[in-house]
């Protein structure tokens, strides 16, 4: 009965000459697609890190408005996003190329919202033969997300003649570029080694039309990001600890190897065990919730960190 009604009432005539899409509303396109969840999700989970927030946000926009175009009938070609990712250890490279994977997949971009990330190893064979196959079982695996692949220079050693690394690069660059629909490959590492590395294979210069600079965190970024990790793990600085951590990262920034919030997770980590040994070797009976979530400075201060000289230091001994 119900569809006798509706077809009864249906006038085919309206039906044809219903007026065609003239407009999108850009910014309900964006609530709906879910990308604003990603994008604040970023901002409360990422500190710092502007530069980076607004080209992704650039993109995601890029992305919308090529949408629309295509909704509206206008000429339509899917932007390439193959990208490259640059800066120290710790800056959030792979964090953010996974956000990077979720925001494609809401917009439509890739059919997944996956990431595989990957080494030299995971590409690279020992033997003649071994390469291709383990590059393409790589590309199969990340078809449809994103390829994240850290420390990409060294996928390319000429000073090795016998060296295979030349034959995964080109195939990925074949499929850059016959299937950068379906698949985004993010190359990720230090600046100076992917500018040479760039220079050595312009292929891939060519095909990456997103260069992206992760800067370092600075002292208080870091501070934040330490209790950003210990608040997830139900820990606590007290207020002396939270002052003698503040010098740490101020002497663990300027020495050598220091992997920004890699480096004040290490920490923290040591800090856990000493805080664990401290209470078990007290032996003073029961602990209390406080007694098990508070950081202590002498958690902290015994660092081995208190104890080398800064690059400053030297400096003046020097002097």
């Amino acid at each position: 009965m119900n569809d006798q009604v509706k077809t009864e009432n249906a006038n085919p005539a309206e039906a044809e000459t219903a007026a065609p899409v003239t407009s999108v509303d850009l910014q309900r396109e964006f609530e709906e697609s879910g990308v604003g969840d990603v994008l604040r999700e970023l901002d409360e989970t990422l500190v710092g890190l502007a530069p980076v927030k607004k080209r992704i946000r650039e993109t995601a926009a890029l992305l919308l408005v090529e949408r629309a175009r295509k909704q509206l009938g206008l000429a339509y070609e899917a932007p390439t996003l193959h990208m490259s990712f640059t800066g120290n250890p710790g800056t959030g490279k792979t964090t953010v190329a996974l956000k990077m994977a979720s925001l494609l997949h809401r917009l439509g971009y890739i059919r997944k919202g996956h990431l595989v990330s990957v080494t030299r190893d995971d590409l690279v064979g020992q033997y003649i033969g071994h390469t291709a196959p383990k590059t393409k079982e790589v590309l199969k695996k990340a078809m449809g997300g994103v390829l994240f692949i850290d420390e990409a220079y060294y996928l390319y050693r000429p000073e090795n003649e016998r060296d295979y690394g030349q034959e995964s690069i080109e195939i990925l660059l074949q499929v850059m570029e016959n299937q950068r629909e379906d698949l985004v490959v993010i190359l990720a590492g230090y600046a100076d080694k992917m500018d040479k590395f760039f220079e050595s294979n312009p292929g891939f210069r060519s095909r990456i039309a997103h260069h992206i600079d992760f800067p370092d965190y600075n002292n208080e970024e870091l501070l934040r990001i330490a209790e950003m990790m210990l608040n997830e793990q139900n820990y606590e600085l007290s207020p002396d600890a939270r002052e003698t951590l503040i010098r740490y990262i101020d002497r663990r920034r300027q020495q050598p190897h220091f992997a920004n919030a890699r480096s004040v997770r290490n920490a923290l980590d040591r800090a856990r065990l000493r805080q664990a040994n401290r209470l078990f070797e007290a032996g003073t009976g029961p602990v209390t919730v406080e007694d098990l979530k508070m950081i202590s400075p002498e958690d902290i201060n015994v660092s081995r960190v208190f104890s080398i000289p800064t690059d400053s230091e030297r400096a003046e001994e020097r002097a």
